[in-house]
């Protein structure tokens, strides 16, 4: 996999169907090949505020990566990332009275592939609990495993099909101080599937909190 950034598309004025329906003519209007389907999902547990100070657990499915299971420690105070086998999602249905699931807010973005020369495009609809939140866009350039060193391709790239909704800086995830060696941003750091899961969250996050009656419909 290459260097991935995740754009949100704002849905003005049409349903949900119809605003991935005027992306889609967009990128096939590029030349792009249809590819398949995807799928991100992620579901929450909260821990028992009987066992200590609240945690929170957010379980993340990427197809990309079948095999995996991505799940995010949240402690209120950093984050602690682990990459899983299947049998993960076993283990959080065993320890049910210690991380209870809140159903009501699972979140999944799904819909079509395209590929276009290095490019890889995902328009996906985003939806909770069965009702429309947004729409989030997915593009991956796949020769390059440095932001950095590839922004700039990316930023042309997307504000030709998504216009001036891209912004001309860099996401505040690549922004973000690097873990590894905090001298230095994650745009400079080796690409990995879990910044993909990071992005997912983060915006995830952000459709859950806001207050507003669900736009449009359920394409």
């Amino acid at each position: 996999m290459g260097v991935t950034v995740l754009q949100p598309y704002p849905v003005e004025n049409k349903s949900g169907a119809q605003t991935i329906e005027f992306l889609l003519k967009r990128v096939v209007a590029l030349g792009a090949v249809p590819a398949g389907q995807f799928l991100v999902d992620c579901e929450t547990y909260s821990s028992n505020p009987q066992l200590g100070p609240p945690k929170t657990v957010h379980i993340l499915h990427n197809s990309e990566q079948p095999a995996s299971v991505f799940s995010i420690l949240d402690t209120g105070t950093k984050q602690i990332p682990l990459v899983t086998d299947g049998l993960f999602d076993l283990l959080m249905t065993r320890i049910a009275p210690a991380y209870t699931s809140k159903k009501q807010t699972k979140i999944e973005s799904k819909g079509q592939r395209f590929e276009f020369g290095d490019f890889l495009i995902k328009l996906g609809s985003v939806t909770m609990s069965q009702n429309f939140k947004g729409v989030l866009v997915e593009v991956e350039y796949r020769p390059c495993l440095v932001p950095g060193s590839c922004w700039e391709l990316m930023r042309e790239f997307l504000q030709g099909f998504l216009g001036s909704n891209v912004s001309n800086s860099m996401p505040a995830y690549f922004t973000q101080r690097s873990s590894i060696n905090p001298n230095h941003s994650k745009a400079n750091e080796i690409y990995q599937p879990i910044d993909t899961i990071n992005q997912y969250l983060e915006h995830f996050t952000n459709y859950r909190k806001q207050t507003m009656a669900p736009v449009g419909s359920r394409p």
